[in-house]
């Protein structure tokens, strides 16, 4: 009989067994190990050299596992009896462990390796095993040296052999032949033999971590990129936790540094400084080294080898030295170059270093792949150089270029201007007066962030315009000033001015229309916008006419009155498209997309966001770009297409990043992404992207229920990926927030899913207060189904004794008669007596019994039917084959096919069982 002692022991390794990987679960490892050797039982020390395996193996410290497997194999020659039928299991697996472990030390003869191969396979032949795991052992030996004729032999060999219990789990083995299979080149068919363990057919404590990080590059290379940005998002999240996954950790980063996000490549390299300076498992510390390098490199080849990152901190530079790209690429390609060398010469080949600088110089693989979630910014440092960026070839005339593009409204304008000032500041250029003044006043519509900087640029271009005798242009760039100010009143001068002069061919119709237009964008009134329409077929205002017909389209939404908005964003669009503008359409038609999708219109509002989208391409700016994106995402989810709203979604997310908004209008389209993923059951896509956004939202800016359904969303996700109590914890901030809304229906919703994953994660008091606070808000919204609902599922908390049929009893009274609701609090509380240890059968029969009636009270005749199984149950435990008979001829006989098996299944038993007494 086990002593308590040695109970107390394995209660102590399982508790650590919980615990993160790492030097501190190992060390406690450790102590336990003594205390076993103080307990004084062969099978004590037994299991704590065994648990001391484990959790070496899965660490950065596997350099250490030798010691103890050596001891163990010395007691099992000794004494096998001292090993029972576990622990022999467990002795003849770590076999494994170990040899393949030897591999990876390379201090570690290679003679010494086969040594231990050939002593696994005498021990595994002695103990009745299959060879299939020495095969795998001897392909993994000749894999590594670079003998690929041997390793192809042990392949076939390790494929043919009979799977037993020593042969690794399903996952596991599908990763090494998809491994083998990318190495040969046939990227289909690592991918083909990692479909089960990507789709989720096998997995185990590290699977499919490890295959979504080998995935990655041959789904790159495949063009499968959106597969591959997918298996990033859900393998990091499984591996980050990890320590022992610094192998997987570094196919993430290097799959960042390949797809154009260096930023998060940074990230994901700083999450685990201790990752550059552990020792313990040189192979890993290879893939990281390597990983490393080809991230600095990409980081110098862009011009940011000044960029601070993080590095090694077990130098002699300094405990926490600062490092730039420039300095780590260095070395981390020296320390990956010296350690391959080491296993090179181990192994008498030059394998490893030709497949460490291979993946050190591999290029990109694509130039831009939005994942979704957000990295930040790379910055240079000041002291950095700066690469000079090599200009495009001028115009011979930059501002006859200037004016022309003007003239012709293009959206290129703007930089035009920015080139002449940059050409009239190096004196290249000269400008006399009119030109001074038109350059003044596009620098002043540049400067429209500062209202008071551009008022001012403006009356000083009006003063130069003036001065050049450009009359009419000195109103319309005063008109201008007043717009800045955002005020009506300034514009009461300027248009008078312009009408006289228009009036006397002073001015032109562009230059009057566009002040009454800017005043109509101001006053926002129909009426200031006729006066804009009065312009129409006048020459150059194709598109003031057009902004006018849809400032009235605005003022037709105002007044509720949707179809005559459509119609005049419609015919502000189309005015544009017959100007030959269609840059300019792009504001109609996404105001025209917004209206169909507040009004339900959801085909006229996906139309007209992709014909925004469209004629924005290439002129929108990444903000532009950012929110059309968005529009056309938001209808699409609307539509219920959420796979191509998460890919729009995506996209704006990326644009916003590009146009500086990541924490304002890129954290909107991250939550609606998240969202989307859910949607489509991509949860851990969807927890990725939730996760990494939450940061990045707050009540101010986005609001309390933007917040509220992000949290709402990730606890979903996580509760979907069986990480119940993370979910709880999604679920109660978001409780915290909903707490203060006036409509209290979510709050109690969140409180009660929040309770149920208690449930779930064991948590049984937590669980217990959480579902006691969501009957108070469910009775106080008078949801009694949903108090009594409350109330059940903490009777089963409490289990069959007082405090359980307490609640089971309040829970019949608060059904207030409803026979439903009583039935189901009924049937519940038969079942719930039942598993008392010594069950008062009669008393649980009278529930079941009470339930049936409810039920057919109720018209709920499959569940009456399914009640009266249970009484038949209960019967034929009373002694009473008879009525258990009865019963399930009963169901038998009606059309409840769903019943039939059990009721079959009653019958036959009740017929085999003679009555008691």
């Amino acid at each position: 009989m086990t002593s308590p002692e040695f109970q107390a022991l394995r209660e102590a390794m399982r508790d650590n067994h919980a615990q993160p990987e790492g030097p501190a679960r190992n060390a406690r490892a450790e102590r336990l190990l003594t205390e076993a050797e103080r307990i004084g039982e062969p099978l004590a020390v037994i299991e704590a050299l065994g648990h001391q395996l484990q959790v070496y193996n899965y660490s950065s410290e596997k350099a250490k596992m030798f010691v103890p497997f050596s001891r163990l194999l010395r007691m099992w020659d000794k004494d096998p009896g001292d090993f029972d039928a576990y622990e022999t299991h467990t002795l003849h697996w770590v076999f494994k462990w170990v040899s393949s472990g030897m591999l990876d030390q390379p201090h570690i003869p290679l003679a010494s390796i086969e040594k231990w191969l050939g002593e696994m396979e005498h021990r595994y032949r002695l103990a009745g095993h299959s060879e299939r795991a020495v095969r795998q052992g001897e392909f993994r030996v000749a894999r590594h040296i670079g003998d690929l004729d041997r390793a192809a032999r042990a392949y076939t060999a390790w494929l043919a052999a009979e799977r037993d219990d020593m042969a690794d789990c399903h996952a596991c083995e599908l990763h090494g032949q998809g491994l083998w299979q990318a190495e040969l080149g046939d990227d289909e068919a690592a991918l083909a033999a990692w479909a089960p363990v990507l789709e989720g057919e096998h997995s185990c404590a590290h699977e499919p971590h490890a295959v979504l990080a080998s995935s990655l590059l041959p789904l790159l290379r495949l063009g499968r990129t959106e597969q591959a940005r997918a298996n990033h998002l859900r393998g990091h999240r499984l591996v980050r936790p990890m320590e022992s996954m610094r192998g997987a950790m570094a196919q993430h980063i290097e799959f960042c540094a390949l797809t154009g996000n260096e930023a998060r490549a940074l990230e994901l390299l700083a999450e685990r400084p201790a990752y550059l300076t552990d020792h313990g498992d040189p192979d890993s510390e290879l893939d990281f080294l390597t990983a490393t390098a080809l991230l600095m490199d990409r980081l110098v080849a862009l011009g940011l080898g000044g960029q601070r990152v993080p590095g090694p901190s077990d130098t002699a530079k300094d405990p926490a030295p600062e490092w730039t790209a420039a300095e780590l690429a260095r070395h981390a390609r020296e320390r990956a170059e010296e350690l391959a060398a080491r296993f090179d010469a181990r192994n008498g080949s030059d394998r490893v270093s030709l497949l460490a600088r291979r993946r050190m110089a591999t290029e990109p693989l694509v130039d831009r792949l939005p994942l979704g979630v957000r990295a930040a910014v790379l910055s240079v440092p000041e002291t950095a150089p700066v690469p000079t960026p090599v200009p495009a070839p001028a115009p011979r005339d930059p501002l006859a270029e200037a004016r022309r593009l003007t003239a012709e409204r293009r959206p290129e304008a703007d930089a035009a201007w920015a080139a002449l000032a940059r050409a009239a500041e190096a004196g290249a250029v000269e400008l006399d007066g009119l030109a001074s003044a038109e350059l003044t006043d596009h620098r002043a519509m540049s400067s429209a962030a500062d209202p008071a900087e551009a008022a001012a640029l403006f009356g000083s271009a009006a003063e130069r315009y003036a001065a050049a005798g450009a009359a009419g242009e000195a109103w319309a760039a005063r008109a201008r000033g007043a717009y800045a100010l955002g005020g009506p009143e300034g514009f009461t001068e300027p248009v008078a001015e312009l009408r006289a002069l228009h009036a006397a061919g002073g001015a032109t119709a562009r230059q009057l229309s566009g002040a009454l237009l800017l005043r109509a964008r101001v006053l926002g009134t129909a009426e200031a916008a006729e006066e804009v329409l009065a312009f129409a077929g006048a020459p150059d205002v194709d598109d003031r006419i057009a902004e006018a017909e849809w400032l009235l389209g605005d003022a037709a939404a105002r007044d509720g009155d949707p179809g005559r908005a459509a119609e005049r964003y419609e015919r502000a669009a189309e005015l544009c498209h017959e100007a030959g503008l269609p840059w300019y359409a792009v504001e109609p038609e996404a105001r025209l997309a917004r209206l169909a999708r507040h009004t339900g219109d959801l085909a006229t509002a996906e139309r007209a966001a992709r014909a925004a989208l469209a004629h924005g391409a290439g002129y929108a700016g990444p903000a532009g770009q950012a929110r059309l994106r968005l529009g056309l995402a938001e209808v699409l989810g609307e539509a219920g297409r959420s796979g191509e709203a998460a890919e729009q979604a995506l996209e704006a997310a990326h644009w916003a990043d590009e146009a500086g908004e990541s924490r304002g209008l890129g954290a909107y389209a991250r939550h609606l992404l998240g969202g989307w993923l859910l949607r489509e059951g991509r949860c851990e896509e969807a927890a990725a992207i939730l996760e990494a956004v939450l940061p990045d939202l707050s009540v101010e800016e986005h609001g309390d229920g933007t917040v509220v359904q992000t949290l709402w969303w990730l606890g979903d996700c996580l509760a979907a990926v069986a990480e119940p109590r993370s979910a709880a914890e999604q679920w109660l901030r978001a409780a915290e927030l909903a707490a203060k809304w006036e409509d209290q229906r979510d709050h109690a919703m969140l409180a009660n899913l929040a309770a149920q994953a208690l449930w779930r994660a064991d948590l049984n008091e937590q669980a217990t207060a959480a579902y006691e606070r969501a009957g108070e808000l469910w009775q106080s919204l008078g949801d009694v189904p949903a108090y009594v609902r409350t109330l059940r599922v903490r009777a089963w908390i409490a289990g069959p004794d007082a405090r359980g049929r307490a609640l089971m009893a309040t829970a019949a009274e608060a059904c207030d008669g409803d026979p439903e609701q009583l039935a189901d609090t009924f049937r519940q509380t038969a079942e719930l007596l039942a598993r008392a240890p010594d069950p008062d059968l009669s008393e649980v029969l009278s529930f079941a019994e009470r339930a049936s009636a409810g039920y057919a009270e109720a018209g709920r005749t499959d569940a009456r039917l399914s009640a009266d199984l249970l009484v038949g149950w209960i019967h034929l435990d009373l002694g009473d084959p008879g009525a258990a008979a009865t019963l399930a001829r009963a169901v038998l006989s009606a059309d409840s096919p769903e019943l039939h098996a059990e009721a079959t299944s009653l019958l036959a038993r009740a017929e085999d069982t003679p009555p008691s007494g």
